[in-house]
């Protein structure tokens, strides 16, 4: 499986910014995906994941501003993130959880939040 994410980038306070993620290869089954984020000098944190058809789940501070949605026939997820802080500045990375039960990552990408 490989994850190719796009849509990082700037964005001042209160902005928003939209991420994709495109899954790709054969013989697989995605189960979950979902996104992570790590900033500097942090362990990487879940922010948002979604099962297939499933009710989605989200990090408590992302809750109300962000959302995650999934094409299941594109095994595309894209994650809008709106009402922007400083503190979702942070590397995006995609995820995705496989009916093997093997974890794929992406790229990451990058979002910064300034003024």
């Amino acid at each position: 499986v490989q994850l190719q994410a796009s849509g990082g980038g700037f964005a001042q306070p209160g902005g928003s910014l939209r991420l994709s993620c495109a899954a790709s290869g054969s013989g697989f089954n995605i189960v979950v995906m979902g996104w992570y984020r790590q900033a500097p000098g942090m362990q990487r944190e879940l922010v948002a994941v979604k099962t297939r058809g499933g009710r989605p789940n989200y990090k408590d501070s992302v809750k109300g501003r962000f959302t995650i949605s999934r094409d299941n026939a594109k095994n595309t997820v894209y994650l809008q993130m709106d009402s922007l802080k400083p503190e979702d500045t942070a590397v995006y990375y995609c995820n995705a959880f496989t009916e093997a039960r093997d974890h794929y990552w992406g790229q990451g990408t990058l979002v910064t939040v300034s003024s």
